[in-house]
């Protein structure tokens, strides 16, 4: 079994002239079912709103598939183009199991609504979401999911999860090729990790500043400038940048350009 799921490495390191010369030596095949195609995304919830961004490039390795794949998608609503969707999922890494991963929670979100006359709340979908990673727990899709709405009392609600569906609710978070180059920067912008209040003491005694939600005319600058900053320093990150705004109004989508070198 081992050899069944060997790593990308081990393939890549593989040569004719290594092969077994007779019938007797033991033959090794692999199989690795997996692929990472780059890109990063992001969600900042605030007091009314929640902001979705990710850009838009698809890589293996050092080529580029695309530059116009996108990893934010609407969940629920009417019809293939989700008409009224109040819930937005944000998937990377491998792009085939984001998609997979997406049907299905939009088929699930969708079922619920003809079954019980109502749309799911973005809890109880965070909740599902959880229940599907989960149930591949063996199989994990291979994707880091973020998923963002609205609350039943009107707040920001932001849900991060790893690969078999651990999850919680955050103020900001940062997933994919980039997030450790931006999940530092939300944290000192965002959550006002080493901020203190000036005057306050000295040393340890100083008094930190607390956290609270930020206008979204701001957030929104700060999305821009994170993935800005992204793509100077990763390859795999750049081309578009798909930013998803939710309000108790519906969701807006701006999609802006980035570095595509």
């Amino acid at each position: 079994m081992a050899g069944m799921f060997a790593g990308p490495q081990e393939m890549m390191g593989y040569s004719f002239n290594t092969a077994p010369t007779s019938a007797s030596e033991p033959r090794q095949h692999s199989f690795y079912p997996y692929t990472d195609n780059g890109g990063s995304t992001l969600g900042i919830s605030g007091a009314d709103f929640t902001i979705m961004a990710g850009d838009t490039r698809s890589t293996s390795g050092y080529s580029i598939n695309s530059r116009h794949v996108p990893k934010l998608f609407l969940i629920g609503g009417e019809g293939p183009k989700n008409k009224g969707a109040r819930i937005v999922l944000s998937v990377v890494g491998f792009a085939a199991d984001g998609d997979a991963l997406k049907e299905k929670l939009d088929k699930e979100v969708k079922m619920y609504k003809y079954q019980h006359g109502k749309p799911m709340t973005v809890s109880a979908c965070a909740q599902r979401l959880s229940h599907i990673l989960y149930n591949k727990r063996f199989f994990p899709y291979y994707v880091h999911a973020i998923l963002g709405g609205i609350d039943e009392e009107g707040k920001g609600a932001l849900y991060s999860y790893d690969p078999v569906g651990s999850y919680e609710r955050e103020q900001c978070r940062a997933a994919g090729a980039a997030s450790s180059l931006i999940m530092p920067f939300l944290d000192n912008q965002v959550n006002f990790k080493n901020h203190h209040i000036p005057g306050s003491g000295e040393g340890h005694d100083l008094k930190p500043v607390v956290a609270t939600p930020l206008p979204k005319e701001t957030v929104i600058e700060l999305v821009r400038d994170a993935f800005t900053s992204a793509v100077e320093r990763h390859i795999e990150v750049g081309d578009g940048l798909q930013m998803m705004i939710l309000t108790k109004d519906g969701v807006e989508e701006q999609l802006l350009p980035l570095k595509k070198d």
